[in-house]
Formats: C-alpha cells, structure tokens, sequence
C-alpha cells in the first residue's frame, strides 16, 4: 500500500524511517510462522512489503490467507476485511494504526501530484489530465494522450489556448527518436512588415492580431506519425465537453482580467456572458459552434477546418472583423517538423524547442552558465542571484533569433548552447552586485510574449510529449468566430515592429519583424531531460517570456537541488526580464489558497546586491512528470498548483 504524499513523511517521521531505509515489524499469525511487514519510504511515499511480495498502489491487498485488507480510495482509508488466526505484536498493531490514521489525515493531502505505475498526464486543468490518461489507458500512447489533452484544454481553458492557436510539441520515443512538431501561428499572405504604421493597439489585439492557426494540423501530423487510437475517439470528448463545461476558477479570474474584452465583442461576449455579464464560478459554459466545428474534425480530420465549410465560415467572420486572414492562407498552412536542440549539461542529456523559439536555447545558455558554479554554487540567495544574472544574459541574446526559415539564426543558437559561450558570460557575472542592462550587451528591444498552457505526459512503453499551446494573450485577440465558436489569437503581436527610437529604447530587432508565412518569435520551451539514454522527465511552463525561466528552476530544484517533484514544482520563484531593470518575484495567493512568496532572507540579500524587487501576483505555470528509474521505475507527475491543475494516471 502506498500513502499519498504530503501524509507519508509524517508517518515515516513518527516511525524513524529515513529515506531509502526500512523498518521491519515480525508478525505471528498463530503459532506456525513468524513474517515480516517491512515499509520503506522512497520519493515521499510509504510501501508496505511483506516478506514475499511487496504491494503498490493497489486497490486490494493480500498475504495468502493472513491477512485482507483493502485501501478505499475516497477518504483514504485502509480498512481490515479479513484476517485468520493472526495474533498482532504491538508493534505490528501500532503501525497497522498508524498507516490507517495517515490515510485518513491524507483526505488533506496534495492532489497536485500521483505516482502510476503505467502513465501519466500532468495538464493544468484536471478534466484534461483525465481526458488523456483515459486515452492512455484504452491502450493510446503518449502522442494520442497530447491530442486528447490538448483539444481539451482549448475549450475549457480558453484564455489560454485552443484550437485558434498554435502550439509546439516535443515527442521522445522509446526507441530514442525525438521529434518537434511546430505548429506555431503563421503570419497572413497580406502581411507586411509596415502593417501596422507603428501603432502598438492595432498589433495587440484584434482582427489585425490574428495569425493563421495551426494546432489542428499540428496535432494531426504527430498522430498521423505516431498515434495509435483512432483520430475520432481522440478529438469527440472535447466536442462533447464544449457543449456544457463548469467555469474553474483560474478561468474565472482570467475572465474577470478581460472583462472589458469579452463585454466588448459579440462573439466572444455571446459564449462567455450569455446573460450580459462574464459567467461565475461554476457557471456552465456552452460553446455549441466550437462543438460542431471539432465534431467535424472528428469525422473529417484538418481538411474539415483548413479547406471545409468550417474555413469558409472562419474566414468570413475574420474578414467581417476587419482582418485580413484569407482561405488560401489556411490552405497554405504548413506544419514544420524540425530536430530539438540537444545539450549535455549537468551529467543530464536535454532536449528542447528549437527557433522560433528563443526558449530552448535560452534554457540551455542559462544552464551551462550556472553549471560552471557546481551543484552548491547554484544553492541559497547567491545562487538566486547567479540565476537572476544568467536570465539576464540570456534576455540580452535572445532578440537576435527568429523564424530559421527566414532568417540564419545559426551561429546564434550555436552561441547560446556553447559551454565556451557561457564561460565567458559567467565572468561578467559578479557575486557581489548586479548592473544595469547595457552591462548584458543587448541590442534590441525586447517584447514579452504571453499567455500559454504547458501539458507533460509519459506512457506505459515511455515514450514522452512536452507540449506547449498558446492564442497569446488572455483570450487570443479578443476575437471569437461566431460561426464556428473558435477564439482567435493574437500571435502577431510577437512579431517586431518597426519604430522610432530613442537612447532610452533600443530597436526592434530585424530578425523578428512581420513578413508573409513567418512564424514569430517565441518564448515556448517544451522540454525532454534523459540520463544515460534513458527518459528521466518530460517537463516545461506556460506564462509568456517568462516561460524559460520556470522551466529552468523546476529543472534546477528536481535535478540540480534534489527536491521530489512536487516540491520542485511548488518551490517560489523569481523572474527578470533585464527591460525594466527588475527582479519580480512571487508573492500572490493562487486560486487554491497555496501562498507562493520568496522568503524575507533572500530578499533582502538581494537588495544588498543592487537588485530592485518587485512582487509579482502570477508567473508561470509548471507541469512536470518525472519517471523514477533508478527506483522502482514509476511516473510521478505533477500539476502546477498555480492554476489549479490536477495530474492523473494509471
């Protein structure tokens, strides 16, 4: 039997078991034998052994005809059905209470995090989690599970993604194949790179923000390579769902943020405050138009939104807007099937997104810096100041990439994945204070990308997806199809856009303005970690330019700091973005009442170094699923409590 976590050091503590150690307990059932119940405690969780067989995450546990006794899963207790001839040792009798008190105080625990023997989907929003384990478990592998999961997430998670979006999904096989699919929004045919006449609104949101999305077809082409189940039964519970879903709380806040956006249009307002204002928590939501236009992606796969009716009605209702998306461009959609990138850093083999993304090679510069310093130098607040200074460089880099089929980014992100590159960072770097942006040797004006969901998922043969989606900013471009419930984005406000300067702001970087079919820049950062060819994580964030530095310090915390995953996860963290030249840091209360603060100590040591703070109610979104193969070679996933997620496996 296993103890959920949060419950078993507790228990474990009151026992004196230490970690990977045991306590053994002789059980004499009648005068025949003497057996041993031994626990051991490994990531956070108790195991009950006997000395034959050991018993995991089962519902029923049994020794032959001793003892029966079974583990009810609502409430967490372990209840003795049976037992012959047994005459229970005090101690066996005090730890039997005590494994049934901790199940019962458990009711209390985390559902933020499960350990499975099979697989795992770690989403940030529970419905999907379950969507994909349920795809999982009718025998799909991890690329089925992102589909499901994915489509699921567009409708219930709005704000954040959908199928109007675009998205970027990073696939590990088993056999070592790694693959990206690059779904990310492209710009229109119509496109130029003057569009916008320097007026900043006309880019942010609206029909002119819009760019042509590609997750369909993204998700199509990895199940075409790869999936298992058949399409239809992957793409039908999200349809299902879109007809009436409950308003989580995370949905609710982000509503209430844009409440002027979705007041402010009809197609949006109709969906989401049917009765003249934004729904309430628990509300249903009904999205009949976004129902029908996935039950024809059911039937009739991407053909039926990019080339069917479903195009004719979303091109129409753009155009009516005042945007300038056509048929053609969604004909011409192209998903892109590019390598990762690849770098050994920390005894540890990490996969990540390429360009367009600048969050992959970022990931991997502020990793090699810091993996210069070794495991202690990277601990405490000066190892939080190390880590703010890598962020920094790595901001000041990161506007010089863009589009590669554009643009050669090449020496750039050849740079940015150099250990040689990184060493001399690293001597810019000082322990004793921080500088001001030029001292980091930027060049361009930097923009802050937004939004995003982040989903990780393993299955039973270990093959892993990390994917990441995204319609941009809260709502997209505040613009939703009526004809076909889909949200639009507004990915074109990633792009650079040419502008007056002053010594006070430096250009918009070249490598990133608009031009016809680009993809722009991007913050995304789905990542792979493995350990000598085998799977050790599937792992990445959502939360805009932000992204990368999330992901790296749940990556530092599990690998580096050796936290279990769900302290990884909830471990507060701090953001810099060089321009303004500020250290955020994480003090909110999340909508599950969690209060994510970095503690006064570090704060003030940072001070003393020169940095200025600032609190910062939000950041990024973790999700992580970590295969534990050192040990028993189970899945442990987590959700990021920040947005209420729940993981689920089997």
């Amino acid at each position: 039997m296993s103890l959920p976590l949060g419950i078993a050091p507790v228990v474990a503590k009151q026992l004196k078991i230490t970690p990977h150690a045991a306590l053994s307990v002789p059980v004499r059932p009648g005068k025949s034998r003497e057996f041993t119940i031994t626990m051991e405690w490994h990531h956070g969780v108790l195991y009950f052994m006997t000395g034959w067989k050991m018993f995991a995450n089962k519902a029923k546990l049994w020794e032959k005809d001793i003892l029966v006794f079974k583990l009810v899963r609502d409430g967490f207790t372990m209840t003795l059905l049976r037992a012959r001839r047994l005459q229970w040792s005090a101690a066996a009798l005090l730890l039997l209470f005590l494994a049934a008190g901790a199940g019962a105080a458990s009711a209390t625990g985390r559902r933020e995090v499960v350990t499975s023997p099979h697989g795992a989907v770690a989403a940030d929003d529970g419905r999907c989690s379950r969507i994909g384990r349920d795809a999982l478990r009718s025998g799909g592998n991890a690329v089925d599970a992102a589909v499901a999961s994915s489509l699921c997430l567009g409708v219930v998670s709005p704000a954040s993604s959908g199928v109007g979006g675009g998205a970027f999904m990073l696939v590990r096989l088993a056999d070592g194949t790694a693959i990206v699919y690059d779904s990310r929004e492209t710009a229109p045919l119509a496109a130029t790179k003057d569009m916008y006449g320097g007026n900043e609104t006309l880019k942010a949101r609206g029909a002119l923000s819009i760019g042509v999305p590609g997750e369909i077809l993204g998700l199509y082409e990895a199940w075409r390579q790869h999936g298992k189940l058949p399409w239809k039964s992957l793409v039908t519970p999200s349809a299902k769902l879109a007809r009436a879903f409950r308003i989580s709380p995370y949905l609710r806040m982000q509503m209430e943020a844009t409440r002027a956006g979705i007041l402010g249009n009809a197609g949006i307002r109709a969906v989401y405050a049917p009765n003249g204002d934004i729904l309430k928590l628990n509300n249903v939501c009904r999205n009949v138009a976004l129902a029908k236009t996935l039950e024809a992606v059911a039937v009739g796969g991407p053909d039926a939104f990019y080339r069917g009716p479903v195009a004719d009605q979303l091109v129409k209702d753009v155009r009516e807007a005042g945007g300038i998306m056509t048929k053609e461009d969604l004909e011409k959609y192209q998903v892109k099937v590019r390598r990762p990138l690849t770098e050994s850093v920390m005894g540890l083999t990490v996969l990540s997104m390429p360009p367009p993304s600048a969050g992959g090679a970022g990931l991997m510069l502020v990793l090699n810096i810091l993996a210069q310093y070794g495991i202690s130098g990277i601990s405490g607040s000066l190892g939080i100041h190390r880590l703010i200074e890598s962020f920094k460089h790595y901001m000041a880099v990161k506007m010089n990439l863009g589009d590669p089929d554009f643009v050669d980014v090449s020496d750039v992100v050849s740079d940015m994945l150099s250990p040689k590159f990184a060493a001399e960072l690293k001597r810019t770097i000082y322990d004793n204070m921080t500088f001001s942006p030029k001292h980091y040797g930027g060049r361009w004006n930097i923009l802050q990308d937004h939004g995003t969901s982040h989903l990780s998922i393993v299955d039973r043969e270990r093959n892993a997806v990390s994917m990441t989606s995204t319609v941009n900013s809260y709502f997209g471009s505040l613009i939703l199809s009526p004809s076909t419930g889909v949200l639009l984005n507004n990915e074109m406000d990633d792009f650079s856009m040419p502008a007056n300067t002053t010594a006070d702001s430096p250009p918009p970087a070249p490598n990133n303005f608009v031009a016809p079919l680009k993809r722009p820049l991007s913050s995304m950062c789905p990542t792979i970690v493995l350990k000598d060819g085998k799977l050790k994580a599937a792992v990445g964030a959502s939360g805009g330019s932000m992204i990368p530095a999330g992901t790296v310090e749940v990556f530092l915390n599990h690998f580096a700091k050796n936290m279990d995953p769900l302290s990884s996860v909830m471990a507060p963290r701090v953001y810099h973005q060089l321009i303004p030249n500020v250290v955020q840091y994480e003090n909110w209360t999340t909508v599950t009442g969690d209060r994510f603060l970095l503690d006064a100590a570090t704060r003030a040591d940072l001070l003393k170094k020169g940095h200025a703070l600032k609190p910062l109610a939000g950041g990024t979104i973790s999700q992580l699923v970590v295969h534990n193969v050192e040990s028993r070679g189970d899945l442990t996933a987590v959700s990021d409590p920040r947005k209420g997620g729940v993981p689920a496996g089997y």
